[in-house]
C-alpha cells in the first residue's frame, strides 16, 4: 500500500462528486470539526468490497439515499495527506492520508430525499454548489484534490442527463 510524506498507509476510500440536473455539486458541512468543513460524500472501503459498492454504501450511509447513476468513474487513484494537526487524531492514527476512487454520479432524486440524519450522522447541513465554487469551499488541505476533480470531470458534466 502506498504511503504519505509521514511514512504511514493511505486509507483506500472512494469518493462521489454527485451532480444535480442543473449540474450543481453536491456538498456536506461535517459535524465533527470546529471549522466549517464542507465536502463531498466519501469513505473507506470495507475488506472485500469492490470500490464502486462502495461509493454507493457510502452515499446512503452519509446523505440517505442511493438514488444516482455512474457518469464516469476517474482513472485513476487520487490521494492527499492530512495535515500535521491531524495526524493521529483521525482513524486513531492508523492513517496518514486516503488513496481514493472518485466517480462522478448525476443525482436521480429529489431534494427532499436527502437526509443526512442517518444512522451515524456526519455532515449537519448540506448544499448544491456550481463547479466553479467547489475548491474555495472546500478544507484548506484537500482543495488541490477537489482543484484536480473539477479539472477532471468538468468537461463530463453537461454530456449526461
Amino acid at each position: 500500500m502506498t504511503k504519505d510524506s509521514a511514512g504511514l498507509p493511505y486509507r483506500p476510500c472512494v469518493g462521489i462528486m454527485l451532480i444535480n440536473q442543473a449540474d450543481q455539486v453536491f456538498v456536506a458541512k461535517r459535524i465533527d470539526t470546529k471549522v466549517e468543513a464542507w465536502q463531498m460524500p466519501q469513505g473507506g472501503i470495507d475488506d472485500g468490497e469492490k470500490p464502486q459498492e462502495a461509493a454507493f454504501r457510502e452515499m446512503e450511509e452519509e446523505i440517505g439515499t442511493r438514488n444516482a447513476k455512474i457518469l464516469h468513474v476517474h482513472k485513476g487513484w487520487l490521494s492527499y495527506d492530512l495535515p500535521e494537526h491531524l495526524m493521529g487524531k483521525v482513524w486513531k492514527g492508523k492513517y496518514g492520508g486516503q488513496k481514493m476512487k472518485w466517480y462522478l454520479m448525476r443525482y436521480l432524486g429529489q431534494d427532499h430525499d436527502i437526509d443526512l440524519k442517518t444512522a451515524h450522522p456526519e455532515f449537519s447541513a448540506w448544499k448544491w454548489l456550481d463547479m466553479a465554487k467547489l475548491p474555495g469551499t472546500i478544507v484548506e488541505f484537500k482543495r488541490p484534490l477537489y482543484t484536480q476533480l473539477a479539472a477532471y470531470f468538468g468537461p463530463y458534466i453537461g454530456q449526461n442527463p
